[in-house]
């Protein structure tokens, strides 16, 4: 596949320090406000691809394809874990405030207008209608 301004990958440690990270991958969208929702949703789907995916392993790394189409945005992260299961793929709020997870799926949700998982659940891939 031919290298294009339309399409880029990056790598990133298995870590949580992710604001500037976070900042590189929204460098095309201009709206600060869509800009806002989607570093929100990102963050949310990175660090479950370190702590959950990666199991916090600094050995592993994160993978991300950012797309640019005409009329979406697109970010594919991957990670190195063993994918998570369909039936945590849950989209709605966790009936708890309390409980350890579904938030950030929930969260990634409301921020995207597309969100798919590959077959073995360990690639994300998020679509934001322009």
């Amino acid at each position: 596949m031919k290298p294009s301004k339309n399409w880029a990958v990056f790598i990133q440690p298995s870590t949580l320090k992710l604001a500037s990270f976070v900042e590189t991958l929204v460098e095309p969208v201009i709206c600060r406000e869509t800009a806002k929702k989607i570093e929100l949703g990102l963050h949310e789907a990175l660090v479950n691809a370190v702590v959950h995916g990666n199991l916090s392993n600094p050995k592993k790394v994160i993978r991300v394809r950012r797309i640019l189409t005409p009329n979406w945005f697109v970010w594919q992260i991957q990670d190195e874990g063993l994918g998570i299961v369909k039936n945590k793929r849950i989209s709605s709020l966790p009936l708890k405030i309390d409980v350890n997870s579904g938030r950030g799926i929930y969260l990634i949700h409301k921020c995207f207008d597309d969100v798919r998982w590959s077959r073995k659940g360990n690639r994300l891939q998020l679509s934001l209608k322009k």
